[in-house]
């Protein structure tokens, strides 16, 4: 690795002017990124990460005022200056970038392959079927399945996983000098995780390439980085090579952030607890080549008769590989998807319910999206948004009550109350999905799927999440379905297990058993790709 930075970020300040006023977001930064090295750049959610690498790419919405002072040098080219035309030459192509919610980040309209196929065409002269070599190319390198297939679907038919090695084989398809990584990992189960991190490795070493790694998993920082910087309100609060920041943290905000790791086990639930859900050989099918004759079309099935119960107050965790089927099992339960097989909810039998009685246990059955700048509507302000389930549920409650309950609502999850007139592109991803929480809270349902609820957020808030659940669900005894691909926080909110792959259960018993006497290899394979940070980590 070379000493010379590619990189120098100078001076760099960043203010959003919004409903409540000019908000200091990025205060004076400055930092230098190496040949060859790969920087991280921590803190909580909402301290400035996004938004410094943003104004690097000139991507800043447009409230957004980067202040005089700021210089951003990259090979001595002063990327603030640059007309817009120019900027389009180097993002992309000199400077690649992965985005936090690949989801959002690709055309619903285009299939995914073209996509990635423009990102070369537009900066290399190729032809399309060359293009669509090096697609297929690094579809297989970020290990999607059936890259052939793959090349010509649409995004919403892969999973959030899936999506995000899209996203990371279309930044790195020109082979850029610097990579900017914007929760690469975010949405990736623990396996995938290790083998794209790795890959990334792989093509930095082959490339010299430097990355600019954004992330609040310090775990993966600990096994990835080579120097780390600490933000925290806009601030930079410490800067140290990798090893000697996590053997020797100077700051008390980086203390904090090291310490703030998901442990202990959920107080289990009374011997005498009812059912709340109970599921009998669920399966799922998807249509994946229609025939003009019925009996010969073609499907996938996504989940291959499962059968599981939830009783009054506990918490199944469901963890398995991105595309195992999690996510689609989670929806059947709940109606959003068909199925076949029957699903009781507090005895009564789902199929046999009249829609006004399905209506009623609406409020009853809530969920949390994996996504949450896609499941919140970016032309509501937030306090409209948490309050909106009220307006249907609790009708007779004034304008001035319900926002009462959104303020209430926003403290729990540790988001300041005055915020509820701003709107969800205000926020950070972690501060979204916080939102997200808040939402499904309000009504204060019998039972909450929770759909990667802490994938966005960072350690210190997922342990307020992990907490705020836990003493939410003993005072309300809310029945949990917690689907998530990472396996300390499962361990650490989780009565029972359930371990799903390719749509099946590979294993399932307390959380207990699976995380500390796993039965099956696939299990074992979960446990070990694991980044999370030893013990020995915790400083005083």
């Amino acid at each position: 690795m070379s000493q010379t930075p590619i990189l120098k970020v100078n001076n760099l300040s960043v203010s959003f002017t919004t409903n409540d006023g000019v908000v200091d977001a990025v205060k004076n930064i400055s930092f230098e990124l190496r040949n060859g090295e790969t920087l991280a750049i921590v803190g909580e959610s909402g301290s400035g990460k996004s938004v410094s690498t943003n104004a690097l790419m000139q991507l800043l919405p447009n409230n957004a005022i980067v202040h005089s002072q700021s210089s951003i040098e990259f090979e001595d080219r002063q990327l603030l200056d640059l007309p817009e035309k120019q900027m389009q030459s180097i993002r992309g192509d000199r400077i690649g970038m992965i985005f936090q919610e690949p989801m959002t980040s690709l055309n619903p309209y285009v299939k995914v392959g073209p996509q990635v196929a423009e990102a070369i065409l537009c900066h290399r002269a190729v032809s399309r079927s060359e293009a669509k070599a090096k697609v297929l190319e690094l579809f297989d390198l970020v290990h999607l399945p059936n890259i052939e297939q793959a090349y010509t679907k649409y995004p919403h038919e892969f999973s959030g996983g899936q999506l995000q090695r899209i996203m990371i084989a279309m930044a790195l398809i020109n082979e850029p000098d610097i990579l900017i990584a914007d929760e690469p990992t975010t949405a990736l189960d623990v396996t995938v995780q290790a083998e794209v991190l790795n890959l990334i490795k792989e093509i930095q070493s082959k490339l010299g390439m430097s990355i600019l790694f954004i992330t609040h998993d310090l775990g993966v920082v600990k096994h990835f980085a080579d120097r780390v910087i600490v933000m925290c309100k806009g601030d930079v609060v410490e800067t140290a090579e990798c090893h000697a920041l996590f053997d020797s943290p100077q700051h008390d905000y980086t203390k904090m952030l090291i310490n703030s790791i998901p442990k202990g086990s959920k107080k289990p639930i009374d011997a005498g607890a009812v059912p709340l859900l109970k599921a009998d050989d669920i399966r799922v099918k998807f249509l994946v080549k229609p025939h003009f004759m019925p009996s010969k079309n073609q499907y996938f099935e996504a989940v291959k008769g499962i059968s599981l119960e939830l009783k009054q107050g506990e918490t199944l965790g469901i963890v398995g590989e991105s595309g195992s089927g999690k996510s689609t099992l989670g929806r059947a339960l709940i109606g959003l998807l068909p199925s076949t097989g029957t699903i009781a909810f507090k005895g009564q039998n789902l199929d046999q319910l009249s829609q006004s009685e399905k209506f009623q246990l609406k409020k009853d059955i809530q969920m949390v999206f994996q996504d949450p700048y896609g499941s919140l509507s970016p032309r509501m302000t937030v306090g409209d948004i948490i309050t909106e389930a009220l307006t249907v549920h609790q009708p007779n409650l004034t304008r001035s009550e319900r926002m009462a309950r959104a303020r209430k609502a926003l403290e729990e999850v540790r988001l300041d109350p005055s915020s509820i007139n701003r709107y969800p592109h205000e926020f950070s991803g972690g501060q979204r999905q916080r939102i997200a929480i808040a939402r499904a809270l309000i009504l204060e349902p019998s039972f909450i799927l929770l759909d990667e609820p802490t994938s966005a957020l960072d350690r210190s808030v997922q342990l307020t999440v992990i907490e705020l659940l836990k003493d939410i669900q003993a005072k309300h005894n809310i029945g949990f379905l917690f689907i998530s691909h990472d396996l300390s926080v499962v361990k650490a909110l989780s009565d029972r297990v359930l371990v799903m792959q390719k749509g099946e259960v590979m294993e399932q018993g307390s959380a207990e058993d699976i995380f500390y006497n796993p039965k099956s290899d696939y299990t074992k394979k979960l446990i070990a790709a694991s980044f999370d940070l030893e013990k020995s980590t915790k400083v005083a």
